[in-house]
């Protein structure tokens, strides 16, 4: 719509009346196509079953009747099908019109509207199709919803901090030193974080996260990663390990920033839910001519309910910290390279990420549409 007022190419009929709207200019016999040839064929018949009984009635008017046996077939044919077509007419009316009533609803919000079975066989691939797109829009409602809630939340506890430290300053119970304002800078870091994490899922979601895709060497964004998490790790007192495999690709299509993006939000997880002496290993491989990056810790794994749900957004566990959105921009930054990740708790404990990139792809510096 344009600024709320009409449809897009204003007054008057769309462009695309006479021959349909463009996405059915592609050829082939799909469903509507099928449902329109077959409606004709039915109106077709009925005009057909009508000419014949006004043949027949003509024919008796001006007295040259046909035999009794051909005027009881022909009306006995006549009528059977008019039954049939009124029997097939009512039914698809009658879906019509529950169809009608449900994309009222649907408009007027209600996004938990389904139809089901209708008693017309030729519309119910229609109302599954009206059906599974009102459960994906009842999806995308309630993520939102689920969405803002999360966001509230993250930035709520920030926020208070920020404002019960001020206030205390303000009232003259602290004093404006470096050791109360730090503190401060630091929440204010975590909430820029968070809006950043946010804004990256939100455009990959979007489908408009832009890869700039260039040939890059994955050993050496492997070992960049590790080295910029050294530090992190030493302080956790988590010893970070890279193995390089003898088969691993010496080059990649890739964005190098994307991918170390990714490599970073598995290992801050990874040293995170390890114990102190504990050990993280990163591993560059090989599988089907793709990379394989593989990340390792020791900590206690994921418990087996949670696998499903641990690329989704702020899943966090209790005992640790962080806005939960790392795995879940991970996961969508993996997918728009073409790739797969996957968590594995092995049964002796830890966590086993492992991360497939194709080698190649068939082009660069383009947009990925996210599903």
């Amino acid at each position: 719509m344009t600024e709320g007022h009409g449809p897009p190419w204003g007054s008057g009929r769309p462009p695309w009346m006479r021959g349909g709207p463009p996405w059915m200019r592609q050829g082939g016999l799909g469903p509507g196509r099928r449902f329109r040839r077959g409606a004709f064929v039915a109106l077709a018949f009925v005009v057909l079953l009508v000419a014949a009984l006004a043949t027949v009635a003509a024919s008796i008017i001006n007295g040259n009747a046909p035999a009794p046996w051909i005027t009881v077939t022909v009306s006995a044919v006549v009528v059977v099908g008019l039954i049939l077509s009124a029997r097939v007419l009512w039914r698809s009316a009658r879906s019509i019109a529950v169809l009608m009533d449900a994309a009222d609803r649907v408009a007027g919000g209600d996004y938990t509207t389904r139809v089901g079975e209708v008693p017309s066989r030729p519309l119910g691939r229609l109302t599954a199709a009206f059906d599974q797109m009102t459960e994906r829009l009842d999806t995308n409602e309630r993520r939102r919803r689920e969405l803002l809630a999360d966001v509230a939340h993250e930035l709520r506890n920030p926020l208070q901090v920020i404002r019960g430290s001020l206030e205390g300053m303000l009232d003259g119970l602290y004093p404006a030193d470096e050791a109360r304002l730090r503190p401060l800078l630091e929440e204010t870091e975590v909430m820029s974080r968070l809006l950043e994490d946010l804004r990256t899922l939100s455009m990959a979601e979007a489908g408009v996260l832009t890869l700039e895709r260039e040939t890059v060497d994955p050993r050496r964004v492997a070992e960049d990663a590790a080295e910029a998490y050294r530090s992190t790790a030493d302080e956790a007192d988590v010893r970070l390990n890279v193995i390089l495999g003898d088969d691993a690709p010496a080059a990649i299509e890739a964005d190098p920033v994307r991918l170390t993006e990714v490599l970073a939000n598995l290992l801050t997880n990874a040293i995170r839910h390890s114990p102190a002496g504990a050990s993280v290993t990163v591993r560059v491989a090989s599988a089907n001519g793709d990379v394989v990056f593989e990340v390792d810790d020791a900590g206690p794994g994921i418990p087996s309910d949670q696998v499903p749900f641990v690329f989704d957004r702020f899943v966090t566990s209790a005992d640790t910290g962080g806005t939960g959105l790392g795995l879940a921009i991970a996961k969508r930054l993996v997918e728009a390279h073409g790739g797969t990740i996957e968590a594995i708790t092995p049964n002796g404990g830890g966590t086993h990420m492992r991360v497939q990139i194709p080698r190649m792809t068939d082009g660069r510096n383009r947009e990925r549409r996210l599903p």
